[in-house]
């Protein structure tokens, strides 16, 4: 329990089709003061889980892009901290009693980074790009929001002071093949809808040397080597949704060509 208003927590969750990941993750937040779901229409058993759990508010709000959606989400928290998870993250208990105490911390500041270990399959994936990875996660509501003209790798605008904690996250990302996949190519699209939004014009050095580029930085500079196999493919599908992100943008500007 909390020992004032100013250090409660809403825990805050975006979701489609994540009944393989709601229900760890409603107990691994089982410490925040309010629980916020907001679900774009699921059609698996994510809303027939999350029905289990009364203390959870759940809202369904249609899916056009992350930044809405986080958006959106933000407006039903009320209390003054929030933290928003991926539906694919988890907190460790040392995590967890870091943001606890931090909060209680009279001279916190208002939005703090969080590192994240993505784990392949069973095991941690140490290079490849993702041994810097860091989001924002833990911040206070009155103090930040997500640029709007983003459609995908939301950034949160933090009118204030900024912090990192030492705790890492756990982010499960990689399930499979076909779902990283999946998921590498819907953000390739959300990017290509963005690019086009500003009206950017891609060319040949976008759609076949920037992502060689992509993968070779992963795999070489960032040392996605030293990951083995693991290491090929997490570089490989990076490198695809880049891939996929130019051609989309081509196939966008074609379309809608005056």
């Amino acid at each position: 329990m909390h020992i004032s208003e100013e250090n409660k927590i809403s825990g805050l969750i975006i979701t489609y089709n994540e009944e393989q990941n709601i229900e760890d993750l409603i107990q691994n937040l089982d410490f925040v003061d309010e629980l916020i779901v907001v679900d774009s229409y699921s059609t698996d058993k994510t809303l027939e889980i999350l029905s289990k759990y009364p203390h959870v508010k759940v809202v369904q709000n249609q899916f056009e892009n992350y930044t809405k959606q986080r958006n959106f989400t933000l407006t039903f928290a009320t209390n003054p901290w929030i933290l928003f998870l991926d539906a694919d993250e988890r907190i460790t208990p040392e995590l967890r009693e870091e943001i606890l105490q931090t909060i209680q911390n009279p001279k916190a500041k208002d939005a703090y980074y969080v590192y994240r270990k993505f784990m392949f399959n069973n095991g941690p994936l140490r290079f490849s790009g993702w041994q810097t990875d860091k989001n924002f996660r833990l911040f206070r509501k009155e103090k930040a929001h997500y640029k709007e003209d983003l459609l995908v790798h939301e950034t949160l605008v933090v009118e204030g002071t900024i912090g990192i904690l030492k705790n890492k996250l756990i982010h499960y990302s990689y399930i499979s093949y076909n779902d990283y996949k999946g998921k590498m190519i819907s953000y390739g699209k959300l990017k290509a809808k963005e690019l086009y939004n500003k009206g950017r014009k891609p060319n040949f050095f976008h759609y076949y040397l920037k992502p060689v580029y992509k993968f070779l930085y992963a795999y070489l500079i960032r040392l996605g080597i030293l990951d083995g196999q693991k290491g090929v493919i997490i570089c490989y599908l990076n490198a695809l949704s880049v891939y996929v992100r130019y051609q989309e943008l081509k196939r966008l500007n074609i379309e809608n060509k005056e």
